[in-house]
């Protein structure tokens, strides 16, 4: 007899398989097609493995990772919000609250409880891992946007002042990345593909 647990966990995977299909606002490096969901956590997770020498303060890696490849799962029934949307706020959504109680609410119980904790505790942002794991996910389009003189900045109409607070948040990880952020945003402001 197949244990209920695993039967629920292998639900579970096949559920977060939609994942993939959840499309980004921001596109790929140096492309044109958009960037999946499953490929934006996929590549802060990769960003925190290798950048973590620069965060601030002492961080548990392992949690980081979780915390990047869980926090838009989410988005599935959610669905992704554009960082600068003016009409929908990017934080702590009643939908995404709703979608994390859906979907991690199919694991055994007290797995489900553990990815609760990790996702709540990313989205509150006030651990060292989770400060971290933010200025991973801020990181992330900034670059890309770059690679792509401007890419959502310039398709949405987004200004120095809204990227530039949007993206501060990556300070509270790491000084020493915020200092090469905050580079990037002024240059781009001087190549001109991002309007001040």
């Amino acid at each position: 007899m197949i244990p209920q647990d695993l039967l629920k966990q292998i639900d579970f995977i096949k559920e977060i398989d939609k994942i993939k299909y959840i499309q980004r606002q921001t596109k790929l490096f140096n492309r044109d097609r958009r960037e999946n969901d499953a490929e934006h956590s996929w590549h802060l997770a990769m960003m925190a493995i290798v950048l973590s020498e620069h965060s601030d303060r002492e961080i548990d890696l392992l949690k980081v990772i979780k915390m990047v490849l869980i926090q838009d799962i989410v988005e599935i029934d959610a669905g992704d919000t554009l960082l600068y949307a003016q009409n929908k706020s990017h934080e702590n959504t009643a939908e995404e609250k709703k979608g994390a109680e859906r979907i991690f609410g199919m694991l055994p119980e007290k797995q489900a409880e553990k990815f609760m904790q990790i996702w709540t505790e990313f989205e509150t942002g006030n651990s060292n891992e989770a400060k971290f794991a933010k200025s991973m996910d801020r990181l992330e389009p900034l670059l890309q946007n770059t690679s792509n003189d401007g890419g959502t900045w310039k398709e949405f109409g987004v200004k120095y002042q809204t990227v530039y607070a949007k993206k501060k948040v990556i300070k509270n990880g790491s000084t020493e990345l915020w200092n090469y952020a905050e580079t990037l945003i002024e240059d781009s402001v001087k190549k001109g593909i991002l309007e001040k």
